[in-house]
């Protein structure tokens, strides 16, 4: 063998050595480019599962905080059933008897999150906490502007700042 042949043997050894080589190269390039793509899906998911555990806490705390809305929406019911009774009572030992069983029963409901819609005479009407009634064709003594609130007929209620039962009013017309 001649030297020219050693030289084209040489030669083919290292082009053979360099198409592996891209070869290899090109498969790596194919491993990394799956492994980007793997790694890309699985952050998603994982971002997708932290979010579905955030927003499902939200709705498990909103159940525990509405939950028993019923419950103390029939409850409002028995404090009116109070007032309307006190208003009744004439024998003062009676009365307070009745006005302790109602406060009792009012602070219980007041700690799971109950709490008076307040308002004040001359305040303006607002339908959010509000029930018109009665209408007054008088105008109000503070404002000449209508829907001025002249008289709280029925106490309003929410429950965690939500409204359970709209304070009834007379109005100015």
């Amino acid at each position: 063998m001649n030297k020219d042949d050693e030289q084209k043997k040489e030669d083919n050894i290292m082009l053979e050595g360099v198409d592996e080589g891209k070869e290899l190269n090109n498969k790596l390039n194919l491993c990394e480019e799956e492994r980007d793509e793997y790694l890309d899906g699985w952050r998603r998911t994982k971002a997708d599962l932290a979010n579905y555990k955030a927003d499902e806490m939200k709705r498990l705390e909103e159940m525990a905080k509405y939950g028993n809305e019923e419950i103390i929406k029939g409850m409002v019911g028995v404090l009116e059933s109070f007032d309307l009774a006190m208003q009744s009572i004439k024998d003062e030992k009676s009365r307070e008897g009745v006005e302790h069983i109602r406060s009792q029963l009012e602070e219980t409901l007041k700690r799971h999150g109950l709490q008076k819609i307040e308002l004040k005479i001359g305040d303006k009407f607002n339908p959010q906490f509000h029930e018109v009634l009665l209408q007054d064709e008088t105008k109000s003594r503070e404002s000449s502007e209508p829907d001025i609130i002249l008289e709280e007929l029925s106490r309003g209620y929410m429950l965690h700042g939500k409204v359970v039962k709209t304070a009834k009013v007379k109005v100015s017309k």
